[in-house]
């Protein structure tokens, strides 16, 4: 009797061991879930917010671009106030959020403008009408200036081609997609190597988009140019920083009359915009595609990408 009596004591002491841990571990579970789902919106309003710090960079890109465009007309100049980056910028003080008093957080901003004329532009290629042959060899000049195979010059041409000749196909289910970004050039055949050499000298802008000779690298500048060398090329960067030209003549007669095998302009309508931003845990990298047009013209976003 009495060895019973111990022995249901030590089940019912087992028993409320058991239903302590089994309770403390299901109001463990409910507080992790708790935190889980705190930490989700947290971060869900981390991300809004760096979107509209996002949203007020293109804002800021817009109105440096319009200022630019009404105090320069006629030319876009490499060292215009547009093409000053923006350093790392901390935004403590003008960020809206609600703080716990002493909490310490990052928020900062960072970016720049980028002229995208100043690079060539791969819908140039071809139309639905057929391959630029001048605007072809151009290019080939740019891959061979880059120690890249020239002979991919074809292959990029074909694409844009049939991408253009697809673009006036309505319906046909299996017209490729037009050019769209630089990425695009693996359908060609290009390696990824190359495609990662040439994304700082070339950009895909709608078709007649032309390279500005004001901004554009030694590199685009001596391919645009028929039997321009790349010292050359340099030599004109260098002389333009005093002087930049001032029109399409001023820059034949510089370049001595030499053809020019890609279309050039002084003037530039299309803009990258790169913005970095970073609070606490949330960080936001973007490249988006700007429009200005004429002064008093709307400055329209045509797409942005993040990274």
């Amino acid at each position: 009797m009495r060895r019973a009596l111990q022995r249901q004591r030590g089940v019912a002491v087992v028993t409320a061991l058991l239903l302590t841990t089994l309770a403390v571990t299901i109001v463990a579970s409910l507080f992790w879930q708790q935190q889980v789902q705190v930490r989700s919106v947290e971060n869900q309003r981390l991300h809004l917010q760096t979107r509209w710090i996002l949203r007020g960079a293109l804002d800021w890109a817009r109105l440096i671009l319009r200022q630019d465009g009404l105090d320069n007309p006629t030319v876009t100049r490499a060292d215009g106030v547009w093409a000053t980056p923006l350093a790392e910028t901390r935004l403590d003080q003008y960020v809206e959020r609600e703080r716990i008093e002493g909490e310490d957080y990052d928020a900062t901003l960072k970016g720049q403008i980028y002229d995208a004329q100043s690079r060539y532009n791969l819908a140039n290629l071809a139309s639905d009408a057929g391959i630029n042959a001048e605007e072809t060899r151009a290019f080939g000049q740019l891959l061979s200036l880059l120690q890249l195979d020239a002979g991919l010059a074809q292959p990029a041409a074909q694409l844009v081609l049939r991408a253009a000749q697809a673009a006036q196909q309505q319906g046909a289910g299996s017209a490729p997609m037009p050019l769209q970004r630089v990425d695009d050039l693996l359908v060609a055949g290009f390696p990824q190597a190359a495609v990662e050499r040439l994304r700082d000298f070339v950009v895909v802008l709608p078709r007649g988009q032309q390279v500005n000779v004001n901004t554009a690298p030694a590199e685009v500048l001596a391919a645009a140019v028929e039997g321009m060398s790349l010292s050359e090329a340099q030599a004109l960067v260098a002389a333009r920083q005093r002087t930049s030209f001032a029109n399409v003549g001023d820059f034949n007669t510089r370049v001595q009359g030499r053809k020019s095998l890609a279309q050039v302009v002084v003037r530039s309508d299309y803009f990258l915009v790169l913005s970095q931003v970073r609070l606490d845990r949330a960080a936001l990298e973007s490249w988006a595609l700007i429009r200005r047009g004429k002064p008093g013209q709307p400055i329209t976003l045509e797409w942005i990408r993040e990274i």
